[in-house]
């Protein structure tokens, strides 16, 4: 003879599970997130972006040239033109003159994936 199982226990395993699952599955973004900023810190001191902007963490990043990106995370707007959002800061360091024709910040030479890594990290800067 098969014994049932309390509907109540059932629900009670059920949640527990799922609690499981989505906080690993979160901690896992986390820490993704975090691999693209420390990625994204590497090109920014490769691809010398420090010789226009100070940066916090990246070092010998003392450039006054363009604006210091302290607290860039906490931000509204970039270039003072465009809401600070992850997909417009990764266009903003792919095109620059596509969002403010004229301006100062020159061709990065970054790809898609690599102005995603950089974003993550000038998003960290709090």
């Amino acid at each position: 003879m098969r014994r049932l199982i309390h509907p109540a226990l059932a629900l009670a395993a059920c949640l527990l599970a799922f609690a499981g699952c989505s906080e690993s599955g979160g901690d896992g973004a986390v820490s993704d997130r975090k691999d693209q900023a420390a990625r994204g810190a590497e090109l920014i001191a490769a691809k010398g972006c420090g010789t226009c902007h100070e940066i916090p963490g990246i070092d010998g990043a003392t450039g006054r040239v363009g604006p210091p990106l302290d607290h860039m995370g906490d931000r509204m707007f970039i270039a003072g033109m465009i809401r600070n959002t992850a997909e417009n800061m990764q266009v903003w360091l792919t095109d620059p003159q596509s969002v403010v024709p004229g301006n100062a910040m020159p061709d990065t030479g970054l790809e898609a994936d690599e102005a995603e890594d950089v974003a993550a990290y000038l998003e960290s800067l709090r």
